[in-house]
């Protein structure tokens, strides 16, 4: 302002008429000449500013649904391995029941085969111990008489005896 003070009124308002027009002569020529490459540069700015946020929304979008589909995933996944564990469970299960049901099977089967030979042993034993017997009373028998015995006689002799022996048994 001090300047302002000291100069002439008439210097001050050229000054005025000279920043003015020069300002108005700088417009037109920037208007004419680099207005549209000015304008250009900005609005190309613009547009990557703008496209750059749709391309954040769209990969925030695309990632939401990512997501939403992951989760979607695990939780089918545990479900899946949920019923593949309850699967596995009762398959073991079935399969324990079924291999302890076959071993008591093969026990009882087992039993009665060994019931069996035993049952078969002992008819055996019984055989050779009346056949024995019966050999032995003939002998006695002959040494006892003095003579041979006929093969009725013999076999008449060894059932009676063998009945004697059967109702000592039984008492």
């Amino acid at each position: 302002m001090f300047l302002a003070e000291t100069a002439p009124a008439n210097t001050i308002i050229g000054n005025v008429i000279v920043v003015t027009g020069a300002f108005i002569i700088l417009v037109f020529l920037l208007r004419k000449f680099a207005w549209k490459q000015i304008t250009a540069i900005f609005e190309a700015r613009a547009k990557k500013i703008t496209d750059d946020i749709n391309a954040a929304e769209d990969a925030h979008k695309t990632a939401d649904k990512l997501v939403t589909q992951r989760e979607t995933e695990l939780s089918h996944t545990r479900e899946e391995a949920s019923d593949i564990v309850k699967t596995a469970t009762v398959t073991a299960a079935q399969t324990r029941q079924n291999i302890l049901e076959e071993t008591m099977t093969e026990v009882t089967k087992r039993k009665q085969h060994a019931s069996d030979d035993i049952a078969n042993e002992r008819e055996t034993a019984l055989k050779d111990v009346k056949s024995d017997v019966a050999s032995i009373s003939v002998q006695i028998a002959e040494k006892l008489i003095g003579t041979s015995i006929d093969a009725d006689g013999q076999s008449a002799l060894i059932n009676s005896y063998l009945a004697k022996l059967g109702d000592n048994n039984g008492n």
